[in-house]
């Protein structure tokens, strides 16, 4: 007997669509409404990853290579801020009514640490600075009390939350100056156009009780300092693009500058090796060490993605190991391009060859060190939401990891043995 092509074709798909509804009868019903929680034990090699494009902060695993958790930062770029004293995240943030167009609201978001759940904001003047590199917008005072903003329209200022009773104080103005880094319990340094810094003090209230500006401390016409300084300890440690380290202790009543000295002492200037990238230094405060993202190339190429990673010494300024970059993985849409289930760890063999030689082109953008006794370098590329992971201490390529991002444009690795709440 002959069967119709169309019939053939129907009685096919209705098989398949049995076999689909057979094997999904299987499967138990997934609950809804639950909420996970991270453990009480945060890791100390868990980061963040800020990405542009979904507008948020992803909590990774760089162990387990998985990604825990993300925070919504609404409009632009955005980085936590992570006491040591509370279970909590902060997350300055800014919204539009429209979505990327009307009423403007500024919000510094409170966010339980283990939950990831908001409870509670205080609204700012709608105001905040977003540029590429967030890391410096906003700073923690040490005792973990104040919050500072930085805000540009493009007058300058530094909106000071009091994260403790969850209000705003007050709206410093800081003409020719910009940023925030924190400078002890009740201060913060910001870093002004003539190369000097602005100190300015609050009191227990949060309103400013001093400013004070320094002597400039280095020259912004002939080698400016980058805005992207990482801290050591009771210092600041600033780069400058011709690659002289400056560092500034604010452990005392008034800051103290060590003698500039560089990174590249002992280096050939005909290799042309300059800083790069978007997130170029860090440190790990238990050894001393410092972390560069370095290039080769020629003048103005301080964007330009790095390709090895440079380790000095800070207490003797010497360099003390180099570790070759290979690409952090290539995904699109948060999607890693690979072959099989095994692209983590395939560094050998035509895989290896295929995305070291794509990912040259993507260049690694931003690092960051965990700060514990066994620590990992982490790598990230800006148009790639995949993670290099490094033994600090050896250099080793370990793994490369999903984050889930579309893109990367910031690190956070802020443990420091800190430990949430039951």
């Amino acid at each position: 007997m002959k069967t119709h092509p169309g019939r053939s074709a129907a009685l096919v798909v209705a098989g398949v669509l049995a076999l689909a509804g057979a094997a999904a009868a299987q499967l138990p019903a997934e609950p809804i409404g639950r909420v996970e929680v991270l453990p009480a034990t945060l890791g100390p090699h868990w980061v963040w990853a800020s990405d542009p494009l979904l507008e948020r902060i992803a909590l990774v695993d760089l162990d387990r290579g998985e990604m825990l958790g993300m925070i919504n930062g609404g409009w632009g770029i955005t980085t936590g801020v992570f006491p040591r004293s509370r279970p909590e995240v902060y997350l300055p943030e800014t919204h539009y009514s429209r979505g990327s167009r009307g009423v403007r609201t500024d919000v510094v978001t409170f966010y339980d640490a283990r939950t990831l759940a908001p409870t509670g904001e205080v609204v700012l003047p709608p105001k905040r600075a977003n540029n590429v590199l967030p890391s410096a917008n906003t700073a923690l005072s040490d005792d973990d009390r104040f919050l500072a903003i930085f805000n540009m329209t493009p007058a300058t200022s530094l909106s000071i939350v009091d994260v403790e009773h969850r209000r705003f104080t007050s709206e410093i103005s800081t003409p020719g100056c910009a940023l925030a880094f924190a400078a002890g319990s009740r201060r913060f340094a910001t870093l002004c156009g003539d190369g000097a810094l602005l100190l300015i003090t609050l009191d227990d209230a949060g309103h400013p009780t001093s400013k004070r500006r320094t002597a400039p401390f280095f020259d912004p016409i002939a080698d400016p300092v980058t805005e992207k300084a990482v801290r050591w300890r009771d210092s600041w440690v600033f780069v400058s693009f011709g690659g002289e380290v400056y560092r500034v202790d604010f452990s005392g009543e008034e800051p103290t500058f060590e003698a500039p000295w560089s990174l590249l002492d002992g280096v050939d200037p005909e290799e042309s090796w300059q800083i790069g990238g978007m997130q170029h230094l860090a440190i790990h405060e238990p050894t001393g060490r410092l972390y560069s993202l370095m290039h080769r190339g020629g003048a103005d190429t301080h964007k330009q993605a790095g390709t090895e990673v440079w380790i000095h010494d800070l207490a003797s300024h010497e360099r003390v190991q180099r570790i070759d970059l290979r690409g952090p993985g290539l995904t699109v849409m948060g999607v890693p391009l690979a072959f099989g289930e095994d692209w983590l760890w395939p560094f050998d063999g035509l895989y290896g060859w295929l995305v070291d030689t794509l990912t040259t082109y993507v260049g690694v953008g931003e690092i960051a060190v965990t700060p514990d006794d066994r620590p990992l370098l982490v790598t990230a590329a800006d148009y790639s939401g995949s993670l290099g992971v490094y033994d600090a201490l050896s250099g080793e390529l370990l793994r490369r990891v999903i984050s889930g991002n579309f893109a990367t444009v910031a690190l956070q690795a802020p443990w420091n043995g800190m430990r949430a709440e039951e």
